[in-house]
């Protein structure tokens, strides 16, 4: 696929649908940036902030990653 078909079927898409994806990737990728802040986990915080992928990852990491603890990790390795 070349550069220009691409670009072809990106015009082709309709601007509602544009606006549809827009709204849904800006609305978790916001949700999971501030829940990172919130959790202090810089490395998520670059992760979802410079990949772009449509809300996939910023959904794992609130359902599932944030809610993991690796505390009991951390209790092993000091005892």
């Amino acid at each position: 696929m070349d550069l220009l078909s691409l670009q072809q079927q990106l015009n082709a898409l309709p601007t509602w649908a544009f606006m549809i994806i827009l709204v849904w990737s800006l609305t978790w990728k916001g949700f999971a940036l501030w829940k990172a802040a919130k959790l202090s986990k810089p490395v998520w915080f670059v992760a979802m902030l410079v990949l772009n992928t449509f809300g996939i990852l910023e959904i794992l990491f609130i359902f599932v990653f944030s809610k993991l603890s690796f505390d009991h990790l951390s209790a092993k390795k000091k005892k």
